[in-house]
């Protein structure tokens, strides 16, 4: 029995690599172009998805050791090239098919979880950026859109922002490829913003139709593949962005995030009531800055108590029990893991609060999503 042939053996190698942004093997993305063998001698020619694609370098890298494993050490010339617009076409329709849809909607299998709140300064948007990052550790796959478009931050909390600035998104034809965050595939319109000169995104004035398209984009044109969980970060209150999402993912659903203090858990109801307008369901509570343990074995409530479970009764009807999934201590370390860009599960995940929020993820990848009444795209034939 003879083996296959050298082109064919590195072809194979070659074909196994995974394109960095998009995920998936060479030879299933068609650009692996062609392998041809010169007695030991061979040569790999590859074609990137677009001209200054950021991951060039490591591809190429990645494509020459698969090679020369097979071929031998300094025995594979590489030769990059660019998909031609065709070709490019050809690759936006096998990765997301002919048409534009919303791959998030009705039957979808991916779990979509809003993550809400009533007023700003919760730490919502805190404990998305963890919550994400803990799912994603149980060995899910993660995407996060932060829908809060005028006051996004998810780049930040997640490390994204370098120098000042998110990075632009690669896009590849008329697909946006999230930039990926511990494991966390994310995107936020500060990756798409830049001044007139150039520098970190200034601020946002959009109104409603303009706040609906970008949630649209977000979840047409944005490239995630296949998800387990996707997360939104949504703006707090119960305005346009609350009401878009109930008709583009109507499957959806939220989680409340308040602060013990009656003024934040008030407010914080009504979010979960107009989720439940809009047919979404209400899962759980977070109740965020909650009594922090002090060194002398005492608990200081700055912002009082009681608000999570005021939250869960108010919500919680004959139909559905909305507990509080968890209750985050106020931790300065929190803060500061958030400032510096590296979510305090991973940076200090012996704090109380990333206990807290560990086990929070725990309890919702236990729940599971229920399917009743939902239908499946499957048929019987």
């Amino acid at each position: 029995m003879t083996s296959a042939p050298l082109a064919d053996r590195v072809r194979e190698a070659v074909g196994r690599v995974t394109d960095p942004e998009l995920r998936r093997p060479l030879a299933e993305l068609d650009m692996v172009k062609g392998v041809t063998a010169d007695g030991d001698e061979v040569r790999v020619e590859i074609v990137l998805t677009i001209a200054g694609c950021p991951a060039a370098q490591r591809i190429e890298r990645d494509v020459r050791e698969a090679a020369e494993s097979v071929a031998g050490a300094g025995r594979a010339a590489i030769a990059v090239g660019v998909m031609t617009p065709a070709e490019r076409q050809a690759l936006t329709e096998k990765l997301r098919g002919p048409k534009k849809r919303n791959p998030f909607g009705e039957g979808t299998l991916t779990r979509v979880i809003a993550v809400t709140s009533g007023k700003g300064g919760v730490g919502k948007s805190t404990v998305t950026a963890n919550l994400a990052v803990a799912l994603a550790q149980r060995g899910l796959s993660v995407g996060l859109i932060d829908a809060d478009v005028h006051g996004f931050s998810i780049p930040q909390l997640l490390g994204l922002v370098q120098g000042g600035e998110a990075p632009s998104p690669t896009q590849v034809g008329e697909l946006i490829l999230p930039p990926v965050a511990h494991d966390v595939k994310a995107i936020s319109i500060g990756m798409f913003l830049r001044q007139s000169d150039g520098s970190a995104p200034g601020a946002v004035m959009w109104r409603g139709p303009m706040l609906h398209r970008t949630l649209e984009q977000f979840l047409t044109d944005v490239f995630f593949g296949d998800l387990d969980v996707l997360l939104l970060d949504m703006p707090p209150g119960t305005g346009d962005i609350a009401i878009s999402a109930g008709h583009l993912l109507p499957g959806a659903e939220v989680l409340v995030v308040t602060t013990p203090q009656r003024a934040a858990s008030d407010v914080a109801i009504r979010s979960g009531l107009v989720a439940r307008q809009v047919g979404q369901r209400v899962i759980g509570v977070v109740e965020n800055m909650a009594a922090m343990p002090m060194p002398d074995g005492t608990t200081l409530e700055l912002f009082g108590s009681g608000g999570g479970e005021e939250v869960s009764r108010a919500l919680t009807n004959d139909e559905q029990d909305v507990p509080v999934l968890a209750s985050v201590p106020l931790s300065p370390a929190l803060r500061t893991a958030g400032d510096d860009g590296t979510p305090i599960v991973v940076a200090h995940p012996e704090d109380p609060s990333a206990r807290a929020i560990d086990e929070l993820a725990g309890r919702i990848a236990e729940r599971g999503r229920s399917l009743a009444g939902r239908r499946l795209p499957v048929s019987t034939g």
